[in-house]
């Protein structure tokens, strides 16, 4: 059967989540009968990485197999077609072929996320849902110090769900960044897989470093308490996109697990 892969927009406002759930509509549960509806096909669609409700996402990448072989920009169109008639708030950005062994989860090498914090006393109308409303002034130079006491291979217990279901809390965190454009405040994480609220719970730390409530020091002792009372409140969602997935150039065939990390997806 052909795979493709798809790179997926969404407003994750009005979603239960990315992943298929009985409580409410979710992405995957749009996309999935969006591909029902064209094909007549009843597929089981698997993503790079699983987010929350409220969870926007640039970048996802999902893949798929179907009975017959398409053009990957009239299958893009088609389901947009079909997504737009359901009135779903998804779009596929692009669509490839890719071979039957590439996996949207475990294929990914790394994964890249970016939270937006809007620090201004006025509430937000157009940014509303869009990013994390902060009244308070913010020091981003102070958020970014202290959000480099969290870059490196790590246990992250600390600032992660007790909910999370990995096996392991340790990761490795390539990139923490934070930098400010006017009133618009980016935090930037980069690891080949996250923690269950992991980002959330490091922007709502580095939220009270830029009010000068906790130094970088403090993070780095609270990263090494490993203990989730340690973490500052974990953010609101609607700040939260999901940006990119990186592949390599030529994805390595997997036999078996070999290879796979074991909770390769996010929850953040």
């Amino acid at each position: 059967m052909p795979r493709f892969r798809l790179i997926v927009e969404y407003d994750g406002t009005p979603y239960v989540g990315w992943q298929r759930q009985e409580n409410g509509p979710s992405v995957q549960g749009a996309l999935e009968a969006a591909v029902l509806s064209l094909t007549g096909e009843t597929v089981s669609i698997r993503g790079a990485g699983r987010t929350d409700s409220g969870v926007h996402a640039l970048g996802q990448a999902i893949h798929l197999d179907l009975a017959r072989s398409w053009l990957p920009y009239k299958l893009r169109n088609a389901l947009n077609a079909h997504l737009g008639m359901a009135g779903e708030r998804v779009s596929i950005v692009d669509a490839d072929a890719v071979p039957d062994y590439f996996d949207a989860r475990f294929s990914a090498v790394k994964r890249h996320y970016l939270y937006r914090i809007i620090s201004r006393p006025a509430p937000l109308a157009l940014e509303a849902g869009r990013a994390w409303w902060v009244p308070k002034p913010l020091d981003h130079a102070a958020m970014h110090a202290a959000a480099q006491m969290l870059v490196g291979h790590h246990d992250f217990t600390t600032f992660r769900s007790a909910h999370c279901q990995a096996r392991s809390p340790v990761r490795t965190l390539d990139r923490l960044d934070v930098t400010r454009d006017g009133q618009l405040i980016e935090i930037r994480a980069s690891a080949q897989s996250f923690l269950h609220n992991q980002i959330r719970s490091f922007a709502g730390t580095l939220k009270l470093a830029g009010e000068g409530k906790m130094t970088p020091q403090d993070v780095r002792l609270a990263l090494e308490a490993r203990d989730r009372t340690a973490c500052g409140p974990v953010a609101p969602p609607e700040g939260l996109y999901f940006l990119q997935v990186d592949y390599p150039a030529v994805i390595p065939e997997r036999r078996g697990n070999q290879g796979q990390t074991d909770d390769g997806a996010d929850l953040s």
